[in-house]
């Protein structure tokens, strides 16, 4: 069996996600059955093109096709007739979308195959739960994924419970959760403890994460630190002084170690699909605090592994249960055990296998 994956947005958690990804099925029990291409686009900026290769699995087939985030009609167009010829070369089995411009740019490669292959998407958050765009954009969004759900037909693969929901209402849905490396995160735990509470993020600094929230928690509460795991075009947002920026970091071993040297780990995104760094954070028996959204509500539960907010008033009361430690060491032994049972890659990846191959 062949299977194609397309990727755009190859950053941030879904760098993550597809690592993880190559590394399970370019196991070689399974790719002995099993041949995997993952085509991707490597234009993002937190992203060293260079180490891809690197750090993918020698066991999958890596195929890099420029693609870009915003619609270009000639870039869009290129992409599409690339698209075309490396799938009519690869003959797939097996086509699977990742997030919303390769969805529509696969869809139409994929029509021009001409033969019966199974199509799976994941959106990875839909495109129309942004809140940075205006009501129209948001609606003709909607609009272009539920008619591309027509015209194209196949089946979507959502990465969280709620993103299910939503998927359901568009056409044919199952869930596949977002998994991580449980294994390999808690190699890079270690008991930590802070002289002032230290709260982090772990994000690209965009508008989907809110950064002018962050900076304005930080100025209301000054005896704590504050630390953003990362760099983005919205760094001139963060001026408050107990805010440490990390800057990029492209080495995995240390990113993990700044996580493990956080007290709390803090979510305040606009829109998610299921956030791999929320579930790094829990694996490294973090307590989370999160906007009550998609994506951050499927991870967390609330009083259990952390906190759900839709203000900045609750969180006094929150921060002031978590300056205690021994709250926090139970939060985070909740949060581990709910990776294990919900977000473990190898548990999620074989669901997947097994969709393949029905």
């Amino acid at each position: 069996m062949k299977v194609v994956h397309i990727i755009e947005a190859l950053g941030g958690g879904v760098y993550t996600y597809f690592r993880d990804l190559s590394t399970y099925f370019g196991d070689t029990e399974i790719n002995k059955n099993t041949e995997t291409t993952i085509i991707y686009s490597g234009n993002r900026k937190e992203i060293d093109p260079g180490k891809i290769k690197s750090e993918f699995s020698d066991g999958v087939n890596l195929t890099e096709i420029p693609m870009v985030r915003e619609f270009s009609p000639v870039q869009d167009l290129k992409a599409v007739i690339n698209l075309i010829k490396e799938l009519r070369k690869i003959n797939p089995d097996v086509v699977h979308l990742h997030s919303s411009k390769a969805g529509i740019l696969g869809r139409i490669a994929y029509f021009f195959l001409f033969k019966k292959t199974k199509l799976f998407y994941t959106p990875h958050g839909y495109s129309f739960l942004r809140t940075d765009i205006s009501n129209t954009t948001s609606n003709l969004y909607w609009r272009i994924e539920k008619t591309f759900q027509w015209l194209f037909g196949g089946t979507t693969i959502a990465c969280g419970d709620t993103e299910l929901e939503i998927a359901k209402k568009i056409g044919d849905a199952k869930l596949i959760r977002n998994g991580i490396d449980i294994d390999n995160i808690r190699e890079h735990f270690t008991l930590h403890q802070n002289e002032k509470l230290t709260i982090g993020i772990m994000a690209r600094i965009t508008a989907a994460r809110n950064p002018e929230m962050l900076n304005q928690i930080a100025l209301q509460f000054p005896d704590f630190n504050f630390v953003w795991i990362g760099d983005g075009e919205l760094r001139p947002l963060i001026t408050a002084p107990n805010i440490r920026i990390t800057g990029w970091i492209l080495d995995r071993k240390t990113v993990l170690q700044e996580l493990n040297n956080i007290d709390i780990y803090m979510q305040i995104s606009l829109w998610e699909g299921l956030p791999i760094a929320v579930l790094e954070a829990m694996a490294m028996q973090k307590p989370v605090i999160a906007t009550n959204i998609i994506g951050n509500k499927d991870a967390v539960v609330h009083d259990k592994t952390g906190f759900l907010f839709t203000d900045i008033s609750e969180l006094e009361r929150f921060f002031e249960i978590l300056k205690d430690p021994k709250t926090r060491a139970s939060f985070g032994e909740n949060a581990l055990l709910r990776c294990h049972d919900l977000f473990d890659k190898n548990k999620n990846f074989r669901q997947l296998l097994a969709l393949y191959q029905e």
